[in-house]
């Protein structure tokens, strides 16, 4: 059996997968928005590698109403359907409230606003 130091040295070896997809959303989530919402997670979804990790940026996002959160259940769905996850990076307070209240939150992984890269 290998030591704590052992594992950490082979954890630190491993050579992480992939970045994640980063699907960057500006602006109201709602139902004004609804058509170009949609088409942006999904042609996100459908570009992002088989099996990628989808990063849905929200971190130019402050308001979602349930015609946003129906296109993110949605595109949830096709991209489990493409084996990949999503992941909700810098959600503002009023979205993490509507995915509690609607009983989602735990559909999505949530993390702190994405890193950009600079080209």
């Amino acid at each position: 059996m290998a030591s704590d130091k052992e594992s950490a040295a082979q954890t630190e070896g491993e050579i992480a997968g992939p970045p994640p997809f980063v699907v960057g959303v500006s602006g109201d989530m709602d139902l004004d928005h609804s058509a170009e919402l949609r088409s942006l997670l999904f042609d996100g979804v459908a570009q992002a590698p088989h099996g990628a990790e989808i990063v849905v940026d929200l971190q130019n996002s402050s308001f979602c109403d349930s015609t946003g959160l129906n296109h993110l259940l949605a595109a949830r769905q096709f991209a489990l359907d493409r084996g990949s996850t999503i992941t909700l990076a810098g959600p503002s307070h009023q979205m993490v409230r509507l995915l509690e209240i609607t009983d989602s939150v735990d559909l999505f992984g949530l993390a702190p606003a994405a890193q950009r890269r600079s080209v």
